[in-house]
């Protein structure tokens, strides 16, 4: 086994390999405006890290948000095209849920991303295995009688003290965590999810009101 994992759902761009026994070479960097310049060089980093060719992977994992629709599809098309191009297969991996995994927090606690908007993406974890709620995207506040007395890991947590007042890192997830959990999964015989993204929203940007559509004559 040789899997590529990556993700773009939060502003790290992440990206790291696992040889069935654990990640041989990894790498993040934090940029929330170049994920599209920062992800092939990531991969190509840690290749040469390993002493590895692209062809030598058997498998891609993807988080698959929830995530900001721009950083998001940058992974996951990443991921998608890797997986034509290699005739291997592609699992999807809530980044919410390496984000839990990798915070190794014992006991309920919250896993939460920024959303922007003063909003997060959340969810409820029994363990750092097992998640509890869906995924979500909610204001801080209207959500502070779900999470009261309840850790928190994430950049969402750390930036709303008065929602989440134990607040932890990991701030954001890493594509080793998302790696060590899909290997973990899949050795178990479990079936991932398709990569397909968690928007949870529509995008930013929207076709303007009253937009005369152009047909050729």
């Amino acid at each position: 086994m040789l899997l590529l994992a990556l993700d773009t759902a939060t502003p790290a761009v992440t990206v790291a390999l696992h040889d069935g026994r654990d990640v041989i070479a990894s790498s993040s960097q934090v940029d929330a405006r170049r994920h599209g310049e920062l992800l092939l060089p990531a991969i190509d980093r840690v290749l040469a890290e390993a002493g590895l060719r692209l062809d030598a992977v058997t498998g891609i994992v993807a988080g698959i948000g929830p995530g900001p629709y721009t950083g998001l599809r940058v992974g996951l098309m990443t991921a998608d095209t890797f997986g034509l191009a290699l005739g291997v297969p592609v699992h999807g991996v809530c980044t919410l849920d390496g984000l839990a995994y990798a915070a190794d927090l014992e006991g309920p606690f919250v896993a939460a991303t920024d959303a922007r908007r003063k909003e997060v993406y959340w969810a409820r974890y029994a363990d750092s295995r097992t998640r509890v709620t869906d995924p979500a995207v909610d204001r801080p506040a209207d959500i502070a009688g779900q999470v009261e007395g309840l850790p928190a890991v994430g950049a969402g947590a750390l930036l709303y003290p008065d929602t989440f007042p134990e607040a932890h890192e990991p701030e954001h997830v890493t594509a080793a965590a998302l790696a060590r959990l899909a290997a973990e999964r899949l050795a178990a015989g479990e079936e991932l999810p398709a990569p397909r993204p968690l928007y949870l929203r529509r995008p930013d940007a929207q076709v303007p009101k009253n937009y005369k559509v152009v047909t050729p004559k």
